[in-house]
C-alpha cells in the first residue's frame, strides 16, 4: 500500500506544490506523520487545525455522546473518521453519522446523513469551506456547533451551483433553549444547550 502511495515521482523541473490524495494521505497518517495534530485534507492540500481547546474537546464529547443515544438503530456514528468526499479531499469531520453498521463499508464512507463540526478557532472553515463539501457530497444535514458563538449553525438543502459543485439553500442557526431533529431522526430532536461546554 504504501509504496504504491508515493510510487509517483516528481518530475525534474521548477518547484512546484504537491497534491496529495486521499490514499496518500491516509498512508502518511499511517505512519504517524499527524500523531497528536488535526491534519485534514482538502483539494489534495494537507491543512492543519489547531490544538484542541477544554471547551472543544468538552462539546465534542457532549455531542458524540447524544449523537450516539439518536442513532442507535440503523446508523453509526464516526468521531474524527475519514469521510472522503472527493479522491483529494478528507475533512475527517467530528461526528458523521453514516447508514449501516462499521463493516458494511470496506473503503471510508463518502458521504453521511448528517455531519457535525465543533467550531471554535475553525468556524469559518466550517461555515463555508466544509459546508461547500458535504453539499457537494450530497449531505442532506450540516451543523456546526459554534462553541465561542453558544449557537447551532444547521445547513440543509444542498443544491448544485453553476460552475461545478453544491451549497445549502437553507442555513439557520439555534440558541441554547432550542431544540432541532437530524433530518434522519426527525421524532428525536437535540437540545442546543445540552451540546454545548
Amino acid at each position: 500500500m504504501l509504496a504504491t502511495a508515493f510510487a509517483k515521482r516528481v518530475p525534474p523541473g521548477p518547484s512546484r506544490n504537491l497534491r496529495w490524495t486521499a490514499d496518500q494521505f491516509h498512508a502518511l497518517g499511517d505512519l504517524g506523520c499527524f500523531t497528536g495534530r488535526r491534519a485534514w485534507l482538502l483539494n489534495g492540500v494537507i491543512k492543519e487545525d489547531g490544538p484542541v481547546n477544554p471547551p472543544h474537546a468538552i462539546a465534542a464529547t457532549k455531542t458524540e455522546d447524544l449523537i450516539r443515544d439518536v442513532f442507535r438503530v440503523g446508523h453509526h456514528v464516526r468521531v474524527s473518521k475519514p469521510l472522503v468526499t472527493v479522491q483529494d479531499t478528507d475533512p475527517e469531520p467530528d461526528v458523521a453519522v453514516v447508514p449501516g453498521k462499521p463493516g458494511d463499508y470496506p473503503s471510508h464512507p463518502t458521504t453521511a446523513v448528517l455531519v457535525i463540526e465543533v467550531a471554535d478557532t475553525s468556524l469559518r472553515s466550517d461555515i463555508t469551506v466544509k459546508a461547500g463539501l458535504d453539499a457537494t457530497a450530497g449531505v442532506p444535514d450540516h451543523w456546526v456547533l459554534d462553541v465561542d458563538g453558544r449557537q447551532l449553525r444547521v445547513f440543509r438543502d444542498p443544491d448544485p451551483i453553476p460552475g461545478g459543485g453544491a451549497a445549502y439553500r437553507t442555513q439557520r442557526a439555534f440558541g441554547p433553549a432550542d431544540a432541532v431533529a437530524p433530518l434522519a431522526a426527525p421524532g428525536a430532536p437535540v437540545r442546543v444547550a445540552d451540546l454545548l461546554p
